[in-house]
């Protein structure tokens, strides 16, 4: 039977053991806690949304327009934010095992970012860029099918198959849907900055103007090595991708270069890549699209963290509680 308790109770904090409550009750007496805590403020409250809303609308336009006519620094402070602003709520709050493995992370990415922006750049450098990165991609993208798989089995109540309260099998699946798309965006994001940087090193690509080196009938544009590779008397020969434009690369490497470093022109001579026709399996397809997905999650982990913390200041300095 649901108990009733006085209404000095839920005030008083002393009256009232909570941890002796079950869960719904102590909720429900928190909650009631809380509106009497706000009562008579719904003025304030108003206004707070009206700041809240205000904020987000001149965010939004202030945000367009640095992505518009500074892309790079755009870009750069988006990374920075999706690499340090979790990690410092993992500390704050003493998640230890993504601590771990943003570590470990970290460290192998930073190396490779390292082995892509020394000067001369070597032959094998490129191909250990997008090997990393492909295999970081690959990873995040079944990580995050198997997160939204758990959370659709959940809302369809298979949880109770493995005697699994709905509530723990939720924040499994919430979880692990995070794990992957967070560590998808942040190795896109680095991928994107090894691939302007190698580009620009091996001399076939410039962001700007014409490519500052000839591209031989036999090399490829994207890791500057040769299609045909002789060894001895034998020819190895690796599997190739020819574009629109007539230029041919390794397709590992234009795989690399259009799906991992979101780079949808040919490294050569930056004529439009049509990716539904360099990868008509139906397999390559959802990778495009979960690429696509990625770009809507970093304004949710890096600037709607920095909006709400905005949004907190003007409220301090107005004396809004």
């Amino acid at each position: 039977m649901r108990q009733h308790y006085p209404e000095t109770h839920y005030k008083l904090n002393k009256t009232i053991d909570l941890s002796k409550l079950s869960e719904e009750e102590r909720w429900r007496i928190e909650h009631q806690r809380l509106h009497e805590k706000h009562r008579g403020h719904e003025a304030m409250h108003a206004e707070m949304v009206l700041i809240l809303l205000v904020t987000l609308g001149i965010a939004q336009i202030i945000l367009m327009q640095w992505k518009k006519r500074h892309f790079k620094s755009y870009q750069r402070a988006t990374l920075i934010g999706m690499w340090l602003i979790p990690v410092l709520f993992s500390i704050k709050y003493h998640w230890v095992r993504f601590i771990i493995i943003w570590l470990i992370f970290s460290i192998i990415t930073a190396y490779v970012t390292f082995r892509a922006t020394r000067k001369p750049l070597t032959g094998t450098t490129p191909r250990l860029v997008y090997k990393w990165f492909l295999s970081v991609y690959k990873l995040s993208y079944a990580v995050g099918i198997i997160g939204y798989v758990i959370i659709m089995f959940t809302l369809f109540g298979f949880n109770i198959f493995l005697q699994t309260k709905i509530q723990v099998a939720m924040d499994l699946g919430l979880l692990v849907l995070f794990y992957g798309l967070y560590f998808g965006v942040v190795g896109r994001d680095f991928a994107e900055v090894c691939s302007d940087t190698m580009a620009a090193h091996i001399g076939f690509y410039t962001t700007t103007g014409l490519p500052t080196k000839t591209l031989e009938q036999n090399m490829c544009a994207v890791c500057g090595n040769d299609i045909l590779v002789m060894n001895n008397e034998n020819a190895i020969i690796e599997k190739t991708c020819k574009l629109t434009c007539n230029h041919i690369f390794h397709e590992f490497c234009i795989r690399g270069w259009c799906i991992v470093g979101k780079k949808q022109t040919c490294p050569y001579c930056k004529e439009k890549v049509d990716l539904k026709r360099m990868f008509p399996g139906p397999w390559e397809k959802p990778h495009i699209l979960f690429g696509s997905l990625l770009d809507w999650i970093r304004y949710m982990i890096v600037w709607q963290p920095v909006i709400i913390v905005v949004v907190q200041g003007i409220n301090w300095v107005m004396g809004l509680e």
